[in-house]
């Protein structure tokens, strides 16, 4: 079976409801990125930053998957599909695609500020100071704030190598290291961009400059057409 590997960013999850940083009406335009989104921030004042992410999951929790999510789930009737999604929501889950490696990490997920790796589903539920993880550490969110490494980046650049079909929905291609998988694509692979604005990329793509909404079915169909 053909494999397509599709990157997506916050464009996707825009329709879906969810605001974003970048936009003139965005989160960036509420918060300084550097106190609620660097472990700087974190350090210095923890609830803030605890109350900015339960903002977003308590948010998170009265949205849904939108019409982009579910036709990417329909290609996983034709191909092996691979969502890479910049996105710290679930919607690509909840509308039903089964292989989803998220870059930044999980709203619905939180860790001890101690260990990276003793991780815990919370769902939509907030996190207070005082909440513990099993080591006795305090709970925070499992984002990867600016700054952070990126664990997950080298299994999504190996997915990039050996996909037959590259889409990319909903991003800027402007925040790497996430921008960068697109270099690790064979140059002879097929490749689709869905963004309702010009997004200047280093290669030669086949564009729909729309919403997901819209976009992504037209490239469902095409990568089903050439199967």
């Amino acid at each position: 079976m053909k494999r397509v590997v599709v990157l997506t960013g916050a464009g996707i999850s825009a329709e879906s409801g969810i605001s974003t940083f970048r936009d003139s009406d965005g989160l960036w335009e509420q918060y300084r990125v550097e106190d609620v989104a660097t472990p700087e921030g974190y350090a210095n004042d923890k609830a803030l930053v605890l109350d900015f992410y339960n903002q977003r999951r308590r948010q998170l929790a009265t949205v849904e998957p939108n019409e982009g999510h579910r036709q990417l789930v329909r290609l996983e009737e034709f191909f092996d599909v691979q969502i890479i999604t910049q996105n710290v929501d679930d919607l690509h889950e909840r509308a039903g695609s089964k292989n989803v490696l998220h870059l930044h990490g999980e709203l619905t997920k939180a860790r001890s500020e101690r260990n990276p790796r003793l991780i815990s589903d919370i769902g939509y539920n907030d996190i207070h100071l005082g909440d513990l993880a099993e080591d006795g550490a305090q709970l925070r969110p499992h984002i990867v704030w600016f700054g952070e490494a990126v664990p997950n980046i080298e299994p999504a650049a190996a997915m990039c190598e050996r996909c037959d079909f590259f889409v990319v929905v909903g991003t800027s291609m402007n925040v790497y290291p996430a921008a960068g998988l697109i270099h690790y694509v064979p140059p002879t692979t097929p490749c689709w961009l869905v963004d309702p604005k010009a997004v200047a990329v280093s290669r030669k793509l086949t564009i729909y400059q729309e919403k997901a909404g819209t976009g992504v079915k037209k490239v469902v169909d095409d990568i089903i057409s050439l199967a």
